[in-house]
């Protein structure tokens, strides 16, 4: 087999799981005669790398053997480090390729125009210079939207799909997603003694900028509200049903779980602070703002709390432990194979390799008219006779 070099690396937001990934590449390339080198902090690490400077290439570059990743599967987070970089569009010129002609073009997003360089030369000579025969990138669809420019150029590109949105296209499941509903679940029903205690109602919310999965799968295994990006509910109507809720429980207490990009009629979500490398700026507490309205409209207090970073923290449950394995395994089948501008995916419920979604597309949705009740703000529960086992189709 030509392959000798693959390179791996993590981008966006950390899930657990990740490290269930690296270690499963590394232990497979070592079976086949492949070495593993590790891209630290994520794109930053091929487009902020002096690799003639021994200081910054310790920094960015990590050499994987089963000896550094052999305990690394038992914990969270990412061994290889992370960061929000977008090469193809960079605000800013890194100080390792200053004085070098790029690419510029000018962006507008919300009414902002900026200037982005494209460095994408620089990242292709680095991965050159490092001799790399694959790329491996885990990631969400900003990540895995640079893994396929990248493939387009001529850099062979197999990538895992990882977010606990499980928004990503062309794929039933995303690492990281499994994890996130159990510490959501667990949460809600731990604070539910506490909701309880003090005949309040519990708001509750979670990531999810522009699909509602996490939000309606948690809801959907405790039985509560919730309200999701895809769908903008009616305010009085969602209050009314809060109210109720509380009345009819014998513990006089309701709850209710928002995506943090949810919204009602005449209500959008508040937004702060610099837009990331994929423009995105990040959201005010929609679970606060609800909290109020509540206040204001019924007098009735509230227990608000943000379960957003917590579920992506600690170590991976059995299914993402499980599929993130699964899911490095097939990687390594298809480079063997001579696949490429591919990724690991599920669909029907099986294993299987799809296409690199189109960023032009963004995120997957949650289907509406078949998994959410507008009527009564909650999952559908009917007709799921035939579906896979996470109820939702590619």
């Amino acid at each position: 087999m030509a392959v000798k070099r693959i390179g791996i690396l993590t981008g966006g937001g950390d899930v657990p799981g990740l490290n269930s990934v690296i270690k499963t590449v590394v232990y497979r390339a070592s079976e086949i005669g492949c070495e593993v080198i590790g891209i630290r902090r994520g794109w930053e690490g091929l487009t902020h790398v002096n690799l003639e400077d021994p200081a910054s290439r310790a920094r960015y570059i990590l050499p994987l053997n089963r000896e550094n990743t052999r305990s690394i599967d038992r914990t969270g987070g990412t061994y290889l480090h992370s960061s929000r970089t977008n090469p193809s569009k960079m605000k800013k010129v890194p100080p390792t390729l200053e004085g070098q002609d790029f690419p510029a073009k000018e962006t507008t997003k919300k009414g902002v125009t900026s200037t982005v360089y494209d460095v994408t030369k620089a990242v292709l000579r680095n991965i050159e210079t490092l001799g790399l025969d694959y790329l491996i990138p885990i990631g969400g669809d900003d990540t895995l939207s640079y893994a396929a420019e990248l493939d387009r150029h001529g850099m062979k590109v197999v990538a895992v799909p990882k977010t606990m949105d499980n928004d990503v296209r062309n794929t039933e499941y995303c690492i990281g997603f499994s994890t996130a509903i159990t510490r959501a679940m667990d949460a809600i029903e731990r604070q539910r003694t506490t909701v309880g205690s003090h005949e309040r109602i519990g708001v509750f919310r979670v990531f999810g900028r522009d699909a509602g999965y996490t939000a309606l799968y948690t809801a959907y295994v405790t039985s509560i509200r919730c309200c999701i990006p895809e769908f903008k509910v009616d305010l009085p109507k969602l209050i009314g049903f809060l109210i109720g809720d509380k009345k009819n429980n014998p513990s006089n207490y309701s709850l209710v779980i928002l995506s943090e990009g949810a919204e009602w009629e005449g209500y959008q979500v508040k937004e702060y602070g610099e837009a990331d490398a994929f423009g995105h700026r990040k959201k005010m507490s929609v679970a606060e703002d609800l909290s109020n309205e509540i206040k204001a409209a019924t007098g009735e207090e509230t227990i608000v709390s943000d379960l957003t970073y917590d579920l992506r923290s600690g170590s991976p449950d059995f299914v993402d432990r499980m599929v993130a394995t699964t899911f490095a395994g097939m990687a390594i089948d298809a480079i063997e194979e001579g696949k490429h501008g591919l990724m690991t995916a599920i669909s029907n419920g099986c294993y299987t390799l799809a296409e690199i979604p189109d960023p032009k597309l963004g995120p997957r949705h949650v289907d509406i008219g078949t998994q959410y009740n507008t009527e009564r703000y909650r999952p559908t529960y009917d007709r799921k006779m035939g579906l896979p086992v996470f109820l939702t189709k590619v």
